[in-house]
């Protein structure tokens, strides 16, 4: 009866250990994000909010510099780029980091704010923003809407608020925000942790992670698949169930 049990306690670890596996495995990036110049700082709650779901945090292999995507590149996929366009640039930024429950000293939030200035008197931009976990690649997380760059007026500020949902380990992150042209999607410039430390270091984790925001952990249905391993799970319970119960009974006697 021993080995029965010990046997079937085994199999039950290692259909744990299989599931976990394929969670982290398949685990997508889900976000929160509103943005514009004029919302207030330190919470995702003004005006249009959206929801973004990318594939799962790419944490190993080089760390390029840049990491510009085109508009036919594929997600994941990073380039090596120029130096941009001269008559742009990047001021300043400045991030401010909310939302941590548990009081781990790990957030779930992430107020990013940043100033670009161009030579011209005027022009549209977009910028795409990136997350690096422990010195890893460039994963993207958000995309701007289109602003307008003020020549080097101060008044044009643009914040990024985002709530890390899923498919964020806990640990160390960095921020690269690159900007383009919106007119044909021309690189202009990047800013990141090589220019300013306020992109750098930022001890973050998504919300699943922060269990005492809601006092238990949160769930995240993925429709992704994964059923026949929520199944395997199911019948190693039953099976560890059916081994003891008999034994219990024996010894209660």
């Amino acid at each position: 009866m021993k080995l029965i049990t010990r046997t079937t306690v085994t199999i039950f670890l290692l259909l744990l250990t299989a599931v976990g596996a394929a969670e982290t495995d398949s685990e997508p990036r889900q976000s929160l994000t509103t943005q514009g110049t004029g919302i207030t700082r330190g919470g995702v709650v003004d005006g249009k909010v959206s929801f973004d779901e990318f594939k799962k945090l790419q944490t190993e292999g080089p760390r390029s510099t840049r990491a510009t995507t085109s508009p036919t590149q594929k997600e994941g996929e990073a380039v090596l780029q120029s130096a941009g366009n001269s008559n742009f640039w990047f001021y300043d930024a400045d991030v401010e980091l909310f939302a941590d429950f548990d009081r781990d000293g790990y957030y779930y939030g992430i107020d990013l704010m940043f100033d670009a200035d161009t030579h011209y008197v005027a022009a549209d931009v977009y910028a795409v923003i990136y997350l690096s976990y422990e010195f890893g690649p460039w994963n993207e997380y958000a995309v701007t809407d289109v602003f307008t760059l003020l020549g080097s007026s101060g008044t044009d500020e643009y914040i990024v608020e985002t709530e890390l949902v899923s498919g964020y380990p806990t640990g160390s992150y960095d921020i690269l925000i690159e900007l383009f042209d919106a007119y044909d999607d021309a690189y202009l410039a990047s800013f990141g942790p090589d220019d300013t430390s306020e992109l750098a270091l930022l001890p973050l984790e998504d919300s699943t992670r922060d269990v005492a925001s809601t006092g238990s952990p949160q769930v995240v249905v993925n429709s992704g698949g994964g059923g026949s391993l929520s199944w395997l799970l199911l019948l190693g319970l039953l099976a560890v169930r059916m081994t003891f119960l008999p034994h219990a009974a024996r010894l209660s006697k």
